[in-house]
This record gives structure tokens, C-alpha cells and sequence, in this order.
């Protein structure tokens, strides 16, 4: 009976694959057509450099250039080039902007959310006062202690830079004793109850805290919520789920503090953060990437996010011994996402192999999966709090990052590649 149930499961798993399956043969005659008569639709750019394209399907990293733009972005920008602007009074208006669509006080447009980390350092040391923002990375008679809850970061170098000493602090209690004349501010990548805690310790001690939640749109009402809880600072990615240019950022908050911001920033002059460029193209691009979020239906959004991940899903599911499920992450990067698993100590066959697999191809295929090609390797060095991460036992297939139809395309190679691992097992 049992081996009756398993062959009803996988006939109805290969029944819900069929019609993907018939697509996948057009496509495959359609290119064998196409190369036939001279015609290569994958050629490019950057393909004409020796470069591979990439099917992202890992989700919105910067070492994979982020995101993809949305078309009112794209031209946006090509409109703003067309003029000369003072780039003083442009930040000004967009922070004008910003505010009108955020509840925020005011807001600027940076070098990514990397960038908005050393804005915001460098405005709660230096403040607008020339000296001192001439003065920094030298810190001598500022405030210049940045308290890290929860601790380092591979983002901190974005603080220390501007001059700025880190103090880890991994409890409200550990915050609240690290506290002194010299605290310049509280750091956070902290959501939920967490942030609640601190932001109470941080209004009681008047001392200004900055949130970083990069990945942090969608959803857009994130950017109407930091404001409204009264958060002093917070930024976004502009290159990552806000879908804007990929060297921009958005960093929101209290008007002094932002105009304190952007006086340590480009285009001054002498500033520290002055190396930090954003052009008007980027600028008026994440502000359109921002207006544009807010009027998106985030239901229909979802419906293709999810419908790419479950054409993916039936194709995969079709190899004997694989599992598959589907969730959406709730502390950023809130895109429907695939985790596939198998016995990789039966298959002899680890994720890593897969991983490996699918970026060997061509098209390359990028899936998310224990490795980190962009990680600096002693990043976590000086966190005495450091938890070994443990080795994650399925990869993970991130929908927004997925194009339409190349769904397919990794659907189609991951499960070739399932399939020949777990034959050779099996022989």
C-alpha cells in the first residue's frame, strides 16, 4: 500500500508539471531555431565583454548587482540627466518629498544604505559645525561612541570610518550601562520588541538611534511606521527591494539631523562622507522607486512572486526524495521563498555541490545556499558573542529576483541536476 501511495504522489507530481515540461521543449526548440539563423537572444552587453548574465534566483545581493530597476526608475534618471541642478537644493526638495510620502521630518538620498550609516555617524558627532566636520575621522572633543546593540556587523566599517568608536552592548541592560557623555548614538538592525526596548532606553537618555533596515521594503509602510514610532534615523537599501538605482539609499528622520547629514556629505567639500557620491540620476531614481512602491497593489505583487516560486516548486518536486515547502522571511527580504532539501548524506550530493552545479552552467544560476563569495572572512572578529552559523541543510530559491520565464529555465536545470545526483545514488 505504501509503495502504491508513493506512486500516486509522484503521477500527480509529474501530472502538475506536464504542461512546464511542454514548455520547456518549445524553448528549447525555439533557441536551437534562433542559433540555426545567426540569432542569439541571450547576447549582450555584457555578454559581448565575456561576462555572464546571471538567473538570480539568490535574491537582492550587491556582489550580483542587487536589483533590477523598476521601468519609471530607469526613466526617471534619463530624465534627470538632461539638466544641470544644485544638488544642495535637489537633496532639500527630495527631503521635502520624502516627507510628504513618509511622515518622516526630511530625508536625503545616498550612496546605498552603507553610505546613510557614515551620513548619519558623522551628523550626530560633527553636527553642521564646519570644524568639526572638517575635523573628522578625528574625533577629539565630539561625542563619538556609537553604542552596536546586538552587537558588530558586516556593515560596521561604515561607522568606524568616519572616525566613530564602536561599544557592543547585547541586552537593554548591556545599552542602557554603556551609555555615557560621550555616546553620539545607538545602532540597530533590531525589529519587533527589540527595537521598542531600545528606542525607550535611547527617548529616556536623548540619544539619537539609527535603524538599519536595508532590505526593509517591501512592505512601503515601513517607511511611514520608523517615522511614526519616532525614530530619530533609519535608512534603506535603494538597490535591493525598493527597486531603485544599486549605489542608493534612503535615510529618513529628524530634520536637524538630516541637514546635519547631508552638510558631512557630498558634494562638500572637506566633508568625510564627501567620497560617498550620489548623481541627480540616482537621487531623483530612488525617489521614483519610493513614489512608485507606494502605489503598487503589494496582492498582485505577490501573486507573480508566488506563482514563479510554484512553477519552480512542481518542477523540482518530480525528483524522487526531494522536499520542497515555501515561506516568506518576517525580518527583511520579505519575498516568497523556495527551500529545497534532499538526503545529501544518502545522495552523497551536498548543497554545496548544487550550488556549485548551477553556477557552473550557462546560463549561471545563482541559488542561496551556505557560502558568502562577497564576505570579508574575519568580519565577525572582535564579537565575543560570535555563534558558529550552522551549515544550512537545503537551498533556497528567492522569488522577487526572478525574472518573468526564467522561472523555467532554473526550475528545468535545478531538477536535472536533482535528478542526476539522486540516479547515481540510487544505481
Amino acid at each position: 500500500m505504501r509503495i502504491q501511495n508513493s506512486s500516486r504522489r509522484s503521477f500527480f507530481k509529474f501530472l502538475a508539471a506536464t504542461p512546464l515540461l511542454s514548455q520547456i521543449a518549445a524553448r528549447e526548440v525555439y533557441a536551437q531555431a534562433a542559433t540555426a539563423v545567426g540569432k542569439n537572444p541571450r547576447r549582450n552587453v555584457y555578454t559581448r565583454l565575456g561576462v555572464k548574465t546571471v538567473i538570480n534566483c539568490r535574491g537582492t545581493w550587491t556582489y550580483l548587482s542587487g536589483t533590477l530597476e523598476f521601468p519609471e526608475v530607469r526613466q526617471a534618471q534619463i530624465d534627470a540627466a538632461a539638466h544641470f541642478v544644485n544638488m544642495f537644493d535637489l537633496q532639500r526638495a527630495v527631503g521635502h518629498r520624502l516627507s510628504e510620502l513618509t511622515g518622516a521630518e526630511s530625508g536625503i538620498v545616498t550612496s546605498g544604505a552603507a553610505g546613510a550609516l557614515s551620513a548619519a555617524t558623522a551628523a550626530c558627532m560633527a553636527g553642521t559645525d564646519d570644524k568639526y566636520i572638517w575635523q573628522l575621522p578625528d574625533t577629539t572633543g565630539m561625542k563619538h561612541e556609537v553604542i552596536m546593540a546586538g552587537g558588530r556587523s558586516a556593515f560596521d566599517s561604515a561607522i568606524r570610518l568616519t572616525g566613530a568608536k564602536l561599544v557592543l552592548a547585547y541586552s537593554p541592560e548591556e545599552l542602557t550601562n554603556a551609555i555615557n557623555e560621550n555616546t553620539a548614538m545607538i545602532y540597530t538592525t533590531d525589529l519587533g520588541d527589540k527595537l521598542q526596548q531600545q528606542l525607550a532606553i535611547a527617548k529616556d537618555h536623548k540619544v539619537p538611534m539609527l535603524l538599519d533596515d536595508a532590505a526593509g521594503i517591501p512592505p512601503a509602510e515601513n517607511a511611514r511606521l520608523y517615522a511614526k514610532m519616532g525614530i530619530d534615523l533609519y535608512c534603506f537599501s535603494g538597490g535591493k527591494g525598493l527597486c531603485g538605482p544599486q549605489c542608493s539609499g534612503l535615510l529618513l528622520g529628524r530634520k536637524d539631523l538630516i541637514e546635519a547629514a547631508l552638510m558631512n556629505c557630498n558634494p562638500r567639500e572637506g566633508a568625510v562622507c564627501r567620497p560617498m557620491k550620489v548623481g541627480k540620476e540616482e537621487i531623483i531614481g530612488c525617489l521614483t522607486a519610493l513614489e512608485t512602491w507606494m502605489k503598487i497593489d503589494p496582492k498582485k505583487l505577490y501573486a507573480e512572486w508566488n506563482g514563479r516560486i510554484d512553477r519552480i516548486r512542481k518542477l523540482v518536486d518530480t525528483v524522487p526524495g526531494v522536499k520542497t515547502d515555501v515561506y516568506t522571511p518576517d525580518d527583511g527580504n520579505r519575498y516568497p521563498t523556495l527551500r529545497v532539501s534532499w538526503d545529501q548524506q544518502a545522495w552523497k550530493f551536498s548543497i554545496m555541490d548544487c550550488v556549485q552545479e548551477l553556477r557552473a552552467g550557462d546560463p549561471v544560476i545563482e541559488v542561496l545556499g551556505a557560502d558568502n563569495p562577497s564576505l570579508v572572512k574575519a568580519v565577525r572578529e572582535g564579537n565575543p558573542n560570535r555563534k558558529e552559523e550552522k551549515v544550512p541543510d537545503h537551498i533556497e530559491l528567492v522569488s522577487m529576483t526572478i525574472q518573468p520565464g526564467e522561472e523555467i529555465i532554473a526550475g528545468q536545470r535545478l531538477r536535472a541536476v536533482l535528478r542526476a545526483a539522486q540516479k547515481k545514488a540510487a544505481a
